[in-house]
């Protein structure tokens, strides 16, 4: 048996731009995290636009479980490389 298609996300938000680095230090010589389209979107509907799991889950076209699993994942990517002074690289493509 194969697991279930995964469900398209809509993802209205737009890259700033490459990538989001600490200053002085080239791309290159960083540890880079990658930091999906659908990741970056969660984030902003919940974290920066103030959404509830569940108005993002709408939102997105996905429940709110989903919304929850890829919150706790960004996040986490966030925090590691904000502690740890890597690079979040933006990837269009979705995991």
């Amino acid at each position: 048996m194969s697991p279930r298609p995964k469900k398209m996300r809509r993802c209205e938000g737009t890259f700033c731009g490459r990538a989001f680095k600490p200053t002085g230090t080239p791309l290159q010589e960083l540890t880079q995290i990658s930091l999906h389209r659908d990741e970056l979107e969660a984030l902003r509907l919940c974290d920066f636009e103030g959404m509830t799991q569940e108005e993002a889950g709408l939102r997105m076209g996905v429940s709110r479980g989903t919304v929850q699993r890829i919150i706790t994942g960004a996040r986490k990517k966030m925090a590691q490389a904000l502690t740890e002074g890597q690079a979040l690289v933006f990837v269009d493509s979705e995991s």
